[in-house]
C-alpha cells in the first residue's frame, strides 16, 4: 500500500497572511446527504465492502502489542479527552486575550471583562466562559509554524513539522493514536468519535480501523439518528443472529483444520459487532432525547449546543475520545472561522457565532464538574491557529450573514500560527488562571512559549500514554517513534 499524496486546490490554498482563502465552494463539508457512507454497515454491501466484524479484524491484524496499563488509563475509571475544533482559526482577540488598548489597527469595538477567576479577563462576547472562568485556564502563548488550515491542523494534532498542503496527513492524530493503544475489544461503545470529525486529521499509517466513529448532521434536528446502532426491529436482531450461527457452524468445521487462535478470535470479532448494532446501552449513549427538556435549552436548541451534550452523554456512558467541530451555518457566509475579510466581517462574525459558541462551551463545562466528570475528562478548545492581530481591510467577495455585498470593504483578521489561545478545563488540571503571555498588541509571545510537543505531551499524559516510548510502522514497514521532545505544561499538572 502507497500513501495516496492530496494534490494542491488552489481555491482552498492559496491563503496568505494578507489575501484570503474563500473556501470558495464552503468548508469541508462534515455531514450532509452522504453521512451513510462513513458509517460502518451491516452485512455484505459494506463500507467499501468491509463489514464490521471485519473491521474489527483489521483493527485486531494492525494492533501493536497490547499495551501496558500505563497506557490505558485506570481500570475503573478511564480518562477521556474531549476537543472542540474551530475550524478555520477563532481570534485570539475576540475570544481568550483581548488586547483593547493595542490601537486602532489591532483592537476591535469588543471589551475585556471579568471572570470568575481573579486577574483572567477575557472577551466580552463571552460572559457565560465568564462565570465558569474558575473552572478552565487558558494557554495565551502557543505557536507553530503551519500557516495555512491543512498544516495547522496536522502540526498541531500530529507533532509533525507538516509544511505541504495535504487533506489528509502523514502521520496518525493524537486520536488515532490513542485509539489504537487504548483499544478495547469488549467494549460495546465505540472508544473514538467524532461528532462531525475534525478535517485535515485522519489515521494515517494506522489504517482505517482508527479513524472516527463519524457521527454526521444536526443533533437538533428532529430526523437526527445514528445509523446501524441499536437496532430495534426484532426481524433485523433475528436476521443478524441467524448469520451469526450459520458463521459459528462453519467456525466448527474450520477448527477441526485451524484450531489457532485467529479463528478463536473470530467470536470475539463478531461480538464486538453485535454489541455495537444491538445494545442498548449504545443507543442510549446517542439518545438526546433522554436529556431534559431544560438541560438541552442550557446547552442550546443548535447543532453545536445539542454536539456538545452529546459529547458529554458520550464521555458519561463511557467513550474516551470525542472531537466536534463547530462549522456551518452558525459561523457565517462560508461556515468557518476563517474570517478573512474577504470572507466575513470578522467582528460582525464574531458577534454571530460567540453567543452560540459560549452558551454551548460553558455548559459543557459546567455539566462536567457538576456531574463530577472534571478528573476524568479533559476538555480542549481550540481551532488550528490565532489571527492576524492587525486588522485588514479588504472588498468582500460576497454577501451573506457577517458579511457585506461583494466590493464592500469590511475588516478581517488573517491567519497566525504566531499565537494561539486554548481552554483546558478538566483533566484534574490546576484552573482558574492563564498561563503565557502576547506583547501588547497580540502579535508574538512573550512569556511561556509552548509549541505543539508541549501540547500533546501534556494530553498523552492525561491519557497515561508515554509518547517516547511509542513507535508505529508506516506504509513500508519502517518503524515511526511519535514526535517525543516535548514536554507536559508543567503548571497545568494535576
Amino acid at each position: 500500500m502507497t500513501q495516496r499524496r492530496i494534490s494542491r486546490d488552489s481555491s482552498v490554498l492559496a491563503a496568505t497572511a494578507t489575501r484570503g482563502d474563500t473556501w470558495a465552494s464552503g468548508p469541508p463539508q462534515l455531514g450532509r446527504g452522504a453521512s451513510r457512507r462513513q458509517f460502518l454497515q451491516l452485512g455484505l454491501g459494506g463500507w467499501a465492502g468491509l463489514t464490521l466484524p471485519s473491521l474489527y479484524r483489521l483493527r485486531h491484524a494492525t494492533a501493536a502489542q497490547p499495551p501496558d496499563r500505563a497506557t490505558r488509563g485506570s481500570a475503573s475509571e478511564p480518562t477521556a479527552v474531549i476537543l472542540v475544533w474551530l475550524i478555520g482559526g477563532a481570534s485570539h482577540l475576540e475570544t481568550y486575550d483581548p488586547k483593547p488598548h493595542a490601537g486602532s489597527d489591532y483592537a476591535g469595538p469588543f471589551r475585556p471583562i471579568d471572570t470568575s477567576a481573579p486577574g483572567v479577563q477575557i472577551c466580552e462576547l463571552l460572559p457565560g466562559h465568564a462565570r465558569q472562568a474558575h473552572r478552565f485556564t487558558l494557554l495565551r502563548s502557543l505557536t507553530h509554524t503551519g500557516f495555512c488550515h491543512q498544516q495547522g491542523a496536522q502540526q498541531l494534532l500530529t507533532g509533525h513539522p507538516v509544511r505541504e498542503l495535504r487533506n489528509k496527513p502523514d502521520h496518525p492524530d493524537l486520536f488515532s493514536i490513542a485509539h489504537k493503544l487504548r483499544h478495547d475489544s469488549r467494549r460495546a461503545l465505540p472508544n473514538y468519535v467524532g461528532l462531525n470529525p475534525v478535517p485535515y486529521t485522519g489515521a494515517a499509517y494506522l489504517g482505517p480501523a482508527y479513524e472516527p466513529f463519524a457521527v454526521t448532521g444536526n443533533p437538533d434536528d428532529p430526523k437526527f439518528e445514528v445509523p446501524n446502532i441499536g437496532l430495534a426491529d426484532p426481524g433485523a436482531v433475528a436476521r443478524l443472529n441467524t448469520r451469526i450461527d450459520l458463521r459459528r457452524g462453519f467456525d466448527r468445521l474450520c477448527r477441526e483444520v485451524d484450531r489457532g487462535a485467529a479463528m478463536e478470535a473470530l467470536d470475539a470479532y463478531e461480538a464486538q459487532a453485535w454489541n455495537l448494532l444491538t445494545s442498548p446501552r449504545t443507543k442510549e449513549a446517542f439518545d438526546l432525547n433522554r436529556e431534559a427538556l431544560a438541560t438541552r435549552e442550557r446547552y442550546g436548541r443548535n447543532a453545536w449546543g445539542q454536539q456538545c451534550l452529546l459529547a458529554r452523554r458520550l464521555v458519561e456512558a463511557g467513550v474516551e475520545l470525542v472531537t466536534t467541530t463547530f462549522s456551518g451555518p452558525l459561523c457565517g457566509r462560508v461556515g468557518n472561522w476563517d474570517d478573512h475579510a474577504v470572507n466575513h466581517n470578522v467582528f460582525e462574525g464574531m458577534q454571530l457565532r460567540a453567543p452560540v459558541f459560549d452558551r454551548a462551551v460553558s455548559a459543557l463545562i459546567e455539566d462536567l464538574y457538576d456531574r463530577g466528570l472534571d478528573r476524568r475528562v479533559l476538555l480542549i478548545v481550540t481551532g488550528e491557529f490565532g489571527r492576524t492581530p492587525k486588522i485588514s481591510h479588504v472588498a468582500s467577495s460576497g454577501e451573506g450573514p457577517a458579511s457585506a455585498p461583494a466590493g464592500t470593504l469590511q475588516p478581517g483578521r488573517d491567519h497566525w500560527p504566531s499565537a494561539c489561545s486554548l481552554l483546558f478545563s478538566g483533566g484534574g488540571l490546576t484552573t482558574g488562571r492563564f498561563l503565557g503571555a502576547t506583547d501588547a498588541k497580540g502579535e508574538q509571545v512573550v512569556e511561556r512559549r509552548v509549541d505543539v510537543h508541549d501540547f500533546l505531551a501534556t494530553v498523552y499524559r492525561h491519557l497515561g500514554i508515554n509518547a517516547s516510548q511509542v513507535a508505529f510502522q508506516d506504509f513500508n514497514g519502517r518503524p515511526i517513534p511519535l514526535p517525543g521532545s516535548g514536554q507536559p505544561i508543567a503548571e497545568l499538572a494535576p
